[in-house]
């Protein structure tokens, strides 16, 4: 045997394993067989799975059914799998086993030969702490594995996404106030509309971004129940009656989160119902957020011969070939983030339906792609309120330019003329060339309408708000 290596045994038999590293037995077998992708799980999954050992561990000591010293070290090593320190001793694929056993018991073996490791022993002997009799006491990967992931879920949605859209929500709001003078054509179809102010059209996106705000928070309450105690069917076989209360509790102390557990716990592993709504959420938050960047894309054209009316940031050079050009390129680094995470939405509802009996065995793709699109969206969300919102300017002269060409002015004409005048007013303008008030004071008398009252009328202003 190299001297690199050292032998660890499982229920299958001797297993070769790194000398220095932390894993053992089971997890080397699956590294050698789910050699897939490359792709490892996500780092926030791997933390929370170090959350639940570390809480069942004091819940058990608590319960009399761990000593309380190697419950102490495991809660030690778990805290180390907790913070991240322990993630390089996680090497198994993505592409594993639907249930996420193989990570479950990674996370059992690095912890227990951690704690070995604290106590001074030998690297994978399993003396005086092993992996599944100690660290997954009262534990199955069918009910660790779901409570890791509504977990890391949860507390990623309200440690990063949550602030990501305040951010960019404050952002928008800001910008929307200081431009509440700025008058400019609205724009329905893509074809002139009436008028509205420029704080009415970025506040509308400030609202978009309040609204998916409120459906964040939706989908973080879709995961506050957790399917830990339901252990290998969701009838609690091998575990203390009390530990699912005693652990989630430590967990909603931990995360500030209130974490409660399943109502049913076959439901709680044999379906993902929860995952498919919180991700349903971050889907509609995708297309909102699209719709922003697609908006602000669109009037920061040009700057010759687009829309022009605002103007973002120049960050990075547009064109190989054509010198001097400028892209929008955070409009289009958002919109990717959020056409990847409506692709994320396929593989998650795919996945939720395809739970058999009771297990979906799914969990660690579901896994992957919910806090993909979390942490995509937060970080796009708040990349894009510092590098686009913020310094993004208003051409007002641009804006009053177009504005003062716009037929549809001839709109507040209507109760005045009826609509049939007005309209072919909006007709004689086009043939001319002219304005809305030039082509009214050409085909109408003074008498029919003073300058005064046909002043009053086309004042833009006063057509941004009811009657």
């Amino acid at each position: 045997m190299s001297a690199d290596l050292r032998v660890e045994h499982d229920s299958m038999g001797p297993v070769s394993v790194p000398a220095d590293a932390l894993w053992g037995a089971q997890t080397q077998r699956a590294v050698e067989v789910y050699a897939i992708s490359g792709r490892r799980m996500p780092g926030a999954l791997l933390s929370a799975l170090g959350r639940i050992k570390r809480a069942c561990a004091a819940a058990n000591a608590e319960l009399g059914e761990l000593d309380p010293e190697l419950a102490a070290v495991i809660e030690r090593a778990a805290g180390e799998v907790v913070d991240g320190r322990l993630h390089a001793h996680f090497p198994i694929d993505l592409f594993q086993t639907g249930s996420g056993t193989a990570s479950n018991m990674n996370a059992n073996e690095v912890i227990s030969n951690r704690a070995i490791q604290l106590l001074g022993g030998v690297l994978g002997s399993r003396d005086p702490v092993h992996p599944n009799d100690h660290v997954n006491l009262g534990q199955s990967s069918n009910d660790v594995v779901p409570t890791a992931i509504h977990v890391a879920a949860a507390v990623e949605i309200d440690q990063q996404l949550l602030p990501a859209l305040d951010e960019l929500h404050r952002t928008l709001a800001e910008r929307a106030a200081g431009w509440d003078h700025v008058l400019k054509s609205g724009r329905t179809h893509l074809m002139d509309a009436t008028p509205i102010r420029l704080s009415q059209e970025v506040g509308g996106w400030a609202a978009q971004v309040a609204h998916g705000r409120r459906r964040a928070q939706a989908a973080r309450d879709a995961l506050l129940e957790l399917a830990l105690g339901g252990t290998a069917v969701g009838t609690g076989i091998n575990r203390h009656p009390d530990l699912p209360r005693r652990a989630i509790a430590r967990l909603a102390d931990e995360t500030g989160l209130p974490f409660r557990e399943a109502a049913d716990h076959f439901e709680a592993q044999g379906a993902r119902d929860g995952v498919v709504e919180a991700h349903g959420q971050l889907e509609t938050i995708a297309t909102g957020l699209f719709k922003i960047a697609s908006d602000l894309r669109l009037l920061a054209s040009g700057p010759r011969t687009g829309f022009a009316e605002l103007s973002l940031p120049a960050l990075a050079p547009g064109s190989s070939i054509m010198p001097g050009k400028v892209n929008p390129v955070m409009c289009e680094v958002l919109t990717q983030v959020c056409v990847r995470a409506l692709g994320n939405g396929a593989t998650v509802k795919a996945a939720g339906m395809s739970g058999q009996l009771q297990l979906n065995v799914f969990l660690p793709v579901m896994a992957d792609a919910l806090l993909d699109s979390i942490a995509l969206l937060a970080n796009g969300s708040r990349a894009f309120a510092r590098q686009a919102i913020a310094g993004m300017q208003a051409d007002e002269a641009r804006c009053r330019e177009t504005l003062d060409r716009n037929l549809s002015l001839c709109t507040a004409l209507a109760p005045e003329l009826g609509y049939d005048r007005a309209a072919a007013l909006a007709k004689q303008a086009w043939k001319d060339g002219t304005g809305i008030r030039a082509a009214a004071r050409a085909a109408l008398s003074t008498d029919e309408l003073s300058d005064e009252r046909l002043d009053a009328l086309l004042d833009p202003r006063s057509m941004t708000e009811p009657g």
